[in-house]
């Protein structure tokens, strides 16, 4: 199937920006609230530098040919390290200095691409995993190989499973290797996240340990970082014992001991460590910028937090959201661990969550669609969820030509159309006014559509933007 074939209409900002601003308490985000408690589900958070080692490639699409360059990224670490990226999306642009975090395959092109794992084996088993190159050009059956060659034939090899790209690179020795590449890769199993705290969220009164809040890690250990404001509230992080954790590894379960006396709030807890992220994890932007795929990585700081809310008596809800690229759309679930219903309005439909249950609302967006919304629990705390849908690849809608760069622009990096500049085309320039629209919804024949299932298992804690109906 060709590029084009596959291309889908990529909406720049979908009709009207009152999607999500509706009665119960679904806020366009704007300044955040004192209140607000953002969430990180886990991993590292990088900044895209820009094509670091590459080489040059050729791209068929029915018929006309255009030349790119293909190979490594590099992106600097929040809180130190680096990593090594290849592209997993071909036709689209990438956003200067733009901000990645590692995300699951689920919340990517790569959900439901059947050779996702080949991809994985490719990676495993080319530069930079492999840096001798003289032995990875005789296995590959190829004269020689600089760093450049080996790098464009490892994303060509990429392209070919990630995109369906009919790609070939111009050395050819690195074709060589592309084609060895292709041919030799086995499925391989989806890599582990570096770092994740399974719930988000968490809920219930005050005088009882909430959670657990259980940590996932390929660290040797974590630093557990108390609540900001622990001294005076009294909120802690304890294990089951009930004594106060500073550190913790891959399985510990963690709880927020909250005194009987506290008033109805909400505390968070952050968790960091040094590690290397494991080859193959994902990386995803909150803007219109192309999906990654970690090469290569140094010691590297991730990290991950979870919230608490508790009250008094009434709803209480436990509330965070989760791409969900299967459906198209935004999981927003909510765990009422309350002794009374959580309803909340949501486009116009109301939803209501019993007492001691759990629901999940999936928010169809458009794809490209950035979303930035706050929501809103029964004590005044809000979340906000921020990011774009960008579950396929394709290319832009200017009928123009996407290419990778070697160096970011103002307006991308790594991908153009056509050699032009994308503020010409339009691909990238309308990134502001997108976000400042924030929550866009598409209503077609003014009903949407919500995806409603119900969850046997209430420790899955994240929610819509909700409050509870007056």
């Amino acid at each position: 199937m060709s590029i084009r074939s596959r291309r889908v209409v990529r909406f720049a900002a979908v009709t009207v920006s009152a999607g999500l601003a509706v009665a119960g308490g679904v806020a366009l985000a704007g300044p955040a609230a004192a209140e607000e408690v953002p969430q990180h589900r886990g991993g590292a958070i990088a900044t895209l530098g820009g094509l670091q080692t590459y080489d040059q490639a050729v791209v068929r699409d029915n018929g006309s040919s255009q030349q790119v360059p293909a190979g490594l990224f590099e992106m600097s670490v929040e809180g130190g390290g680096t990593l090594q990226t290849y592209c997993i999306d071909i036709l689209n642009p990438t956003q200067k200095d733009a901000k990645y975090q590692e995300t699951p395959w689920s919340g990517t092109s790569l959900n439901g691409n059947r050779d996702a794992g080949k991809i994985r084996w490719i990676l495993q088993h080319s530069y930079p995993q492999v840096n001798d190159l003289a032995a990875l050009a005789r296995k590959a059956g190829v004269g020689s190989l600089t760093e450049q060659t080996a790098a464009a034939g490892t994303q060509v090899a990429i392209w070919r499973y990630s995109d369906g790209a009919e790609v070939d690179a111009l050395d050819p020795q690195a074709e060589k290797l592309a084609d060895y590449l292709y041919k030799s890769a086995r499925g391989s199993a989806e890599p582990k996240a570096s770092l994740t705290l399974e719930p988000p969220a968490v809920s219930g009164r005050a005088g009882e340990r909430l959670g657990p809040v259980t940590v996932r890690t390929d660290a040797e250990s974590v630093t557990v970082t108390q609540p900001a404001d622990s001294a005076a509230s009294g909120v802690k992080v304890v294990a089951k014992n009930g004594k106060a954790v500073q550190s913790a590894g891959d399985g510990s379960r963690l709880y927020f001991d909250v005194p009987k006396d506290a008033p109805d709030g909400s505390a968070a807890l952050s968790v960091q460590a040094s590690t290397t992220v494991p080859v193959g994890r994902a990386f995803a932007s909150e803007t219109r910028s192309q999906t990654q795929i970690l090469a290569g990585s140094s010691e590297s700081t991730v990290s991950a937090t979870a919230t608490a809310d508790w009250a008094a008596e009434g709803a209480l809800p436990a509330l965070s959201a989760e791409k969900n690229c299967a459906e198209s759309g935004i999981d927003i679930t909510a765990v009422n661990k309350g002794d009374k219903p959580f309803t909340f309005r949501l486009m116009g439909f109301k939803h209501t969550i019993k007492a001691d249950s759990s629901q999940t609302v999936t928010i169809p967006l458009q794809e490209d669609q950035p979303y930035d919304f706050t929501i809103k629990g029964p004590n005044g705390v809000e979340n906000r969820f921020k990011g774009v849908l960008d579950c396929r690849t394709a290319g832009d809608t200017t009928g123009t030509k996407a290419q990778p760069v070697s160096e970011p622009s103002p307006a991308s990096a790594g991908g153009t159309s056509g050699g032009g500049d994308l503020a010409e085309t339009g691909s990238s320039t309308n990134t502001p006014m997108i976000l400042g629209i924030a929550v866009t919804l598409v209503v077609l024949g003014g009903a949407a559509v919500f995806l409603l299932r119900k969850k046997d298992d209430p420790a899955r804690a994240a929610a819509p933007s909700t409050s509870p109906e007056e």
